[in-house]
């Protein structure tokens, strides 16, 4: 086997579970789609198999549960977690296996970056990262790591002043928020990340004891909803600085052109939603992605695993129809 032909194996083990723009997909077809995500992959897929080595794959994510407990079991990582480090590490399994090398995905958990902008303590942050990784030692996650805010060699002087670790951040590589508004309201994909980014920091705000006006809400997220972003595109920036030869995954939907590849690492029927946004609900046959008020509507049964809430149990005809189905790669 030729290295394109390697290269679009591996590829392939991702574009399966393709986060896509639903809001896009009327404006050409999925096949176009497809070849313009190869044209950016398959080169720099390529590299590292020329050269003979481990693939590295970089995803910013896993930042810190919801503060929201409608849509969460609570503020340490549970069964959503659980299957989407297993997902992560099963692709890494399945590409060694045509590929010795093999792969290797980093996360690189931005919850430090932007946790006092989606009002998430670093307590809180601190615990779902530790507990991240105790999940990823005693499963026998091999190929998965965990990368910090902390992490940064450049930022060591300062690893437990978190605060002071968001300033050097933003300065060495935020760009101005006009700026970072004007570059969003430039491209439908730019206006759709702002809608929902706002959207999550509403949803996340509606908490038991927020007792402000909705509109109040609304205009607060707004505000803070490009600060996250800005943020974000800073800390890929880091990244892109730190691991410059890291293909680039996301667990937000992206353009098929952008070097960033969205994917999903549990079903669901809504392209934008994560574990950490979510919980993991047994069908029967299989786990789906929903947010824990939805569950609990359709009647969802509470189950725990050593005393502590893990995921919910639901007929496989009341989650079903709920349940987004990834498209395949062509062939």
């Amino acid at each position: 086997m030729n290295t394109t032909a390697i290269a679009m194996q591996v590829l392939r083990e991702f574009m399966y579970y393709r986060r896509r723009y639903p809001e896009l997909r009327r404006h050409g077809s999925e096949t176009a789609e497809i070849r313009q995500v190869l044209q950016v992959q398959i080169p720099r897929i390529k590299s590292f198999i020329d050269a003979g080595a481990t693939i590295e794959f970089v995803l910013p994510a896993f930042p810190a549960k919801s503060p929201n407990p409608d849509k969460i079991l609570g503020v340490l990582p549970d069964m959503a977690e659980k299957i989407s480090i297993i997902f992560l590490n099963q692709v890494c399994q399945r590409i060694r296996l045509f590929y010795p090398p093999g792969a290797t995905i980093r996360i690189c958990s931005d919850g430090r970056v932007f946790g006092d902008l989606v009002r998430i303590s670093d307590d809180n942050i601190s615990a779902y990262r530790d507990t991240l990784q105790c999940l990823m030692d005693e499963t026998g996650i091999t190929h998965v790591s965990l990368f910090n805010l902390e992490d940064v060699p450049a930022f060591s002087a300062c690893a437990n002043d978190h605060a002071r670790l968001r300033t050097h951040l933003i300065e060495r590589y935020a760009q101005p928020l006009e700026v970072i508004r004007t570059s969003l309201m430039r491209s439908e994909g730019g206006v759709l990340l702002y809608r929902a980014i706002t959207r999550f920091l509403f949803e996340d705000g509606l908490t038991p004891d927020y007792r402000g006006s909705r509109t109040a809400l609304q205009n607060d997220t707004k505000t803070r909803a490009c600060g996250v972003i800005q943020r974000s595109w800073a800390w890929g920036d880091l990244l892109a600085d730190l691991f410059p030869q890291a293909i680039r995954l996301s667990i937000h939907p992206q353009a098929a052109s952008s070097i960033k590849m969205g994917i999903h690492m549990m079903p669901s029927r809504d392209d934008w939603l994560t574990p950490w946004h979510g919980v993991a609900v047994n069908t029967g046959d299989h786990f789906v992605l929903m947010k824990r008020s939805e569950v609990i509507a359709l009647g969802g049964k509470l189950a725990s695993i050593n005393g502590r809430p893990s995921h919910y149990l639901m007929p496989p005809e009341s989650a079903a129809s709920r349940t987004h189905q990834p498209g395949r790669l062509a062939s």
